[in-house]
């Protein structure tokens, strides 16, 4: 863990090695890949300028473990099958894919876009064990129920014309269940063929994810005017840079600036990191805020801004050391 400033070049050399390579970073507008993969974002980010319904599928980012079942030619269940399901953002946050991974070694995912001219979702399926030279594809919605449902056109074997449908459903945190049934065109019939059940991977937080859960902390901390809350995610020696103001540390000092007006309110805040990265005890973050407030004379004001951080490890808690940042135009 680095240490204090001290007056000797050789304790402040790996301190300011450290600030030189965080500080020398500009703050430029979001590239064409900032919403991608990366280490910071291991499952990428929904672009603002994407259509809202990007976020149907959020609850789903990420990776499960699941159990698939399927019946077999006599029409009765087959055994339980492990598989991955993993989902992510793709295209710089303009689309989802998602990939499953069967214990047998079978592959196969989905690209899905929505296209707001239509209003749907149209999911192109790929597999490794059927190439195709067109991929199937099929589309549908979020329904109100929170419901995930797609159609693709199926005739049953006696002839009778339906749908194979695809249904997402009990979507939660924990994970989500997915069957997919033939139906005739009324929706009155139905015949499951296949169903997953998935539970969301659980696993010790990593140090990035740590930070990630620290940073949402400090904007509910905010929202809810808990100046103290806010005060103590910082380091003993904690220091904030203010626009336009000295800089300002210690308990007390953070703990008067972060005091929001009794008639003020914060309505909303919210922090997107654009990297984050580690060195042993020490990280940095940097990105952009935004926010609202509701004055004392009952107008709401938003504003918008870039920022970074500097954090030290303290007994296995990540706190913020330095702290700076600034308003952008909009």
């Amino acid at each position: 863990m680095i240490s204090n400033f001290r007056t000797t070049n050789q304790s402040l050399s790996p301190m300011k090695s450290f600030l030189s390579l965080a500080f020398l970073i500009t703050f430029t507008a979001f590239s064409q890949n900032n919403y991608s993969v990366s280490d910071t974002n291991p499952y990428g980010l929904p672009n603002p300028e994407a259509p809202e319904q990007i976020k149907d599928y959020q609850a789903l980012i990420g990776k499960c473990n699941c159990k698939s079942v399927s019946r077999k030619q006599d029409q009765t269940w087959a055994d339980p099958v492990d598989m991955t399901w993993e989902w992510k953002y793709i295209m710089n946050g303009m689309a989802v894919q998602d990939e499953t991974i069967k214990s047998d070694g079978k592959h196969s995912g989905s690209i899905r876009q929505f296209i707001a001219d239509s209003s749907k979702w149209y999911v192109h399926y790929y597999a490794s064990g059927s190439p195709s030279t067109k991929l199937p594809t099929w589309e549908g919605s979020k329904t109100e129920d929170g419901k995930i449902i797609l159609y693709r056109d199926n005739t049953a074997p006696n002839g009778t014309p339906g749908w194979f449908r695809l249904t997402f459903y009990d979507i939660s945190d924990l994970g989500y269940k997915w069957v997919g049934e033939w139906t005739d065109k009324t929706e009155t019939t139905t015949f499951a063929t296949w169903k997953i059940d998935c539970k969301r991977e659980t696993k010790a937080d990593s140090d990035i994810d740590k930070i990630h859960k620290n940073i949402k902390a400090f904007s509910q901390a905010y929202m809810n005017s808990d100046a103290e809350a806010l005060a103590n995610m910082y380091t003993e020696d904690g220091k904030i840079f203010p626009n336009n103001r000295k800089i300002m540390s210690g308990t007390t000092d953070l703990k008067n600036y972060w005091t929001v007006p009794k008639d003020v309110k914060v309505l909303h805040h919210k922090v997107t990191p654009s990297e984050i990265h580690i060195e042993n005890d020490t990280a940095y973050d940097y990105g952009y805020y935004e926010g609202k407030t509701l004055t004392k004379d009952k107008k709401e004001v938003s504003w918008k801004g870039k920022y970074i951080i500097v954090w030290k490890k303290v007994d296995g808690e990540w706190k913020i050391y330095l702290d700076i940042w600034n308003n952008v135009a909009e």
